[in-house]
């Protein structure tokens, strides 16, 4: 099995384009299957519907909560579908498998206040600080994911434009406005601090760190953990966290699904109704605002 699985990730790297995280979540998930069907001496062929089933029990009984074994489900689906075209599979045992209930929980999202003292924050009389600044402002004016974030690089800006292009999931490439507060921070940082982070180096990437370097994911969310206690924020904060509010805010004050959809680089709008319930709180109070009979 360990070689339909070497060639299956192949497959979805080159063909399919998907994210490195995605990739390692793919590979994690099937090593688990791999594990799983040696322990019991089966061969891929002899899967079953039964196996399948069974096998996401097992991971039930080891802890992991519905969402990663509906994760799993999908991925397993994926990799028999793939041997069923690709190595001349019979069929595929789990399509006839549903996923299990995933409760779907409400983002948590910062309110106005606590956006603004969150921005503020960063020292902007020192270097760090000036980049600090500029990076959760861009984060919180687009909704990029981290991963975006600190993968921008200086020819992602078109800041007389007024906007950025990053690269998403699977590769895509999209556009997201600036508002005047985010392009403000990045030409303050552009002028005043990312020279001197520099250090003489040469390096595309926008945000550097204190030796000139691309800045890690990791990085940024000690850097962010650390002004959110500062802020003294009733959450913890994580970068998603931002990208959640992002969205909040500009659907509670009339911005349209689909566009919000464009902005946060889903490629389903499944995906971004996790937000619907804004639109109905916002729905409900116009219709109490308007409606002659309330």
């Amino acid at each position: 099995m360990r070689r339909e699985i070497a060639a299956f990730l192949s497959y979805i790297t080159i063909e399919k384009g998907l994210a490195a995280n995605t990739q390692q979540a793919y590979q994690r998930d099937l090593g688990r299957f791999a594990q799983y069907l040696e322990k019991r001496q089966l061969s891929l062929s002899a899967v079953s519907r039964d196996t399948i089933t069974e096998f996401l029990k097992d991971l039930q009984g080891s802890g992991l909560n519905s969402r990663s074994i509906s994760r799993a489900l999908v991925v397993l689906r994926h990799f028999f579908q793939f041997l069923v075209f690709d190595r001349d599979l019979a069929e595929n045992p789990c399509l006839a498998v549903e996923s299990p209930k995933v409760w779907k929980r409400l983002p948590q999202v910062l309110s106005l206040d606590e956006v603004e003292c969150l921005l503020n924050q960063p020292d902007v009389s020192i270097v760090s600080g000036i980049r600090d600044k500029a990076m959760l402002e861009v984060l919180y004016a687009t909704g990029l994911r981290v991963s975006e974030l600190v993968s921008l690089e200086l020819h992602s800006l078109k800041t007389d434009l007024g906007y950025l292009t990053c690269v998403g999931k699977g590769g895509k490439v999209r556009v997201v406005p600036l508002g005047k507060s985010a392009l403000q921070a990045l030409d303050h940082y552009l002028k005043e601090a990312r020279l001197r982070l520099l250090q003489g180096k040469n390096c595309n990437t926008l945000f550097l760190n204190q030796r000139g370097e691309k800045l890690t994911r990791q990085g940024f969310w000690k850097i962010l953990g650390a002004y959110g206690r500062c802020a003294q924020i009733r959450v913890r904060i994580k970068p998603h966290i931002l990208r959640h509010s992002f969205a909040t805010h500009l659907l509670q004050r009339g911005a349209d699904l689909r566009a919000v959809q464009t902005m946060l680089g889903h490629s389903d709008i499944s995906t971004t109704q996790i937000y619907t319930h804004v639109l109905k709180e916002r729905l409900r109070s116009l219709y109490q605002q308007h409606h002659p009979r309330t």
